[in-house]
């Protein structure tokens, strides 16, 4: 199928997944062979072995590209894996400028793994881009950011910073799991890869571990796929094909994602047990200006400070019952974490102060239920942290 100039909807669904030219089935076929027959030494159809490529997998990068604007995607058994890929393409001495606020995992990779391998690292606020600009060095090989970033929902300008990076001749990566390319395609602002576990909204049903890099660099996508197939990082066929599967409704979950947590931070935000709400959706959030005009929509994760410090959010995160307590985000269904406790619990203690990580901040990755019932959820959350 010819799909320039189709909507996101439309690729979402069709892009690089065009009906099995033997059976004509529509779905996306899974190739679970590890290894594919050779006419002669090397004269192979486009496969040899399953660790370098897949037809499955094929399918789900193609999709993936598609979706991101890009020229090259790479799929990786985890976001962590496809982190660790684009930071392995740096060699030891190198310096990367991060975002201050960025997954707990990814913090993890930084200065438990590749720190003491020699990879420097320096995390700061880069709502101020002119601070990116000054923070670059002679050691500096790339800058990596999250926008919305987790869990504080920051906004990044990603024009501003891919100019500073394109200047000094630094790729720019951004991790966009939290918004997805319904809501932003950073390739498009000027960013050099984009980063995004699949786990995530793109798969969006809570079954599948993956990752993804969309580059635009045809040298970076070819150590990229270097890395993939040396390190072994690469998804199933099966989970390509489930990631697939989910990549089919993105659209229209965004949408009920997006409307959901709109109505959601509005209602926290009047709540009198609720001390903040970092939504970019609100007018009090710092970068919703900016949110507003790199994004089609402000997510939807919202964090906010619950009144009444660690007693109280156990109490709410224990009370609710359609908001599950659990880690990760981006399914159908809605979840409520406490990131000191959870997803953040690698950050030093300091760092997570120093963010605003504390004892009564919660995270919620809203779902796509009626957000009504969702309403009474969080009501039935509040009674319990009143009673504690």
């Amino acid at each position: 199928m010819h799909i320039e100039g189709l909507a996101q909807d439309t690729l979402c669904i069709h892009a690089s997944q065009e009906p099995d030219p033997t059976s004509g089935a529509v779905m996306t076929p899974i190739a679970l062979a590890s290894t594919f027959v050779q006419n002669g030494p090397g004269e192979h159809k486009g496969y040899d072995y399953s660790r370098a490529g897949n037809p499955t997998r094929t399918a789900l990068e193609g999709c993936l590209l598609a979706l991101e604007g890009g020229k090259h995607a790479v799929a990786f058994g985890s976001g962590c894996a496809a982190t660790s890929s684009v930071l392995l393409s740096l060699k030891s001495g190198d310096h990367v400028l991060v975002g201050d606020d960025v997954y707990g995992g990814t913090f993890r990779i930084f200065d438990k793994v590749l720190k003491p391998w020699g990879l420097d690292a320096t995390f700061l606020d880069m709502t101020d881009p002119v601070k990116v600009r000054q923070a670059i060095g002679p050691r500096t090989r790339l800058i990596w950011l999250e926008t919305p970033s987790n869990p504080m929902l920051k906004i990044f300008d990603i024009a501003a910073i891919a100019e500073i990076a394109r200047k000094a001749n630094i790729p720019l990566a951004v991790d966009n799991t939290f918004a997805t390319p319904m809501l932003q395609r950073p390739l498009d602002f000027g960013a050099s890869l984009v980063v995004h576990s699949t786990t995530k909204y793109l798969n969006g049903h809570s079954d599948v571990v993956g990752g993804a890099v969309i580059a635009s660099d045809d040298a970076m996508a070819e150590r990229l796929h270097f890395l993939q197939k040396s390190l072994g990082a690469v998804p199933s066929p099966f989970d390509c094909y489930m990631v697939l599967r989910g990549l089919k409704t993105l659209g229209v979950r965004m949408k009920q994602h997006v409307h959901n947590a709109r109505i959601l931070a509005e209602v926290l935000a009047r709540h009198p047990q609720v001390e903040r709400v970092f939504y970019p959706g609100l007018t009090s959030h710092a970068g919703y200006a900016m949110a507003a005009r790199q994004m089609k929509g402000p997510g939807g994760m919202i964090s906010f400070d619950l009144k009444g410090g660690l007693a109280a959010a156990v109490a709410f995160l224990k009370a609710t019952r359609i908001f599950a307590c659990a880690e990760s985000l981006g399914g159908v269904e809605s979840l409520a974490e406490h990131p000191a406790i959870m997803t953040h619990a690698s950050l030093p203690a300091e760092a997570r102060k120093a963010l605003g990580i504390g004892d009564g901040f919660i995270r919620l990755s809203v779902g796509i239920e009626n957000v009504e019932d969702l309403k009474q959820d969080l009501e039935r959350g509040f009674h319990a942290a009143r009673n504690t």
